[in-house]
């Protein structure tokens, strides 16, 4: 077994990695007899100045580059932000035939076992991220059209992340970057002053956004 690599994150500043620290070093110490020089850990804290996750993309690179040979982390909720998130992580590892464990919910998933609760998980996770794909996108149609009825649409300017084609609301160029930035403002990962300079405009007009949370399906 070669280095393990350990993940940890949180979602501001203030918050304290030590937890997920001293709880991902001590099972890989008891699962794969490794020492600290065995372990490689990868932080991150999703602040103004850092909301891309650069220890994940990192660890993600060393995975897929052949440096790390598993991926421990404390929960589910601290290596994805949604189904489709840990779907695509949970595949990337595996395609570079690394394991992925953990540990609040028990789960390991090793590339090289043919295990038949493995395989469905794979699947599940699959359906599960379709699913939520699906219904985001129903949700962001519903919104359109509710917004569409709305007078203040027909005489207003497009909300963020729209603009207008022949009388009718279509998402703009940058609508999906409007989504997972709006995303970070409602769970804190983000203040409303850095997203507005992220997405060049003013916080007056991210605040209008998130009271339209029905046309970002979120």
């Amino acid at each position: 077994m070669g280095d393990i690599g350990c993940y940890c994150r949180v979602s501001t500043q203030e918050q304290s990695l030590d937890r997920q620290l001293e709880s991902t070093q001590e099972y890989a110490e008891g699962e794969f007899d490794a020492d600290l020089g065995g372990l490689r850990f990868y932080r991150d804290k999703s602040t103004g100045t850092d909301t891309d996750r650069s220890d994940y993309q990192q660890m993600m690179t060393d995975a897929e580059s052949g440096e790390i040979d598993a991926v421990v982390v404390h929960s589910i909720s601290r290596i994805c932000r949604s189904i489709s998130d840990l779907e695509r992580t949970a595949s990337r590892l595996e395609k570079a035939g690394v394991e992925l464990h953990i540990i609040s919910e028990g789960l390991t998933l090793r590339p090289d076992e043919s295990d038949p609760y493995q395989t469905a998980l794979f699947q599940l996770l699959g359906v599960f991220a379709e699913l939520e794909a699906n219904m985001a996108q129903q949700r962001t149609k519903e919104g359109i059209a509710a917004r569409q009825q709305n007078d203040d649409y027909h005489h207003g300017p497009a909300p963020l992340g729209f603009k207008k084609n022949d009388g009718l609301l279509i998402e703009g160029d940058n609508y999906h970057e409007v989504v997972t930035v709006l995303e970070m403002v409602k769970k804190d990962e983000l203040s409303k002053r850095k997203a507005a300079q992220r997405l060049d405009t003013s916080r007056a007009t991210v605040n209008r956004a998130l009271k339209r949370t029905e046309l970002y399906a979120i």
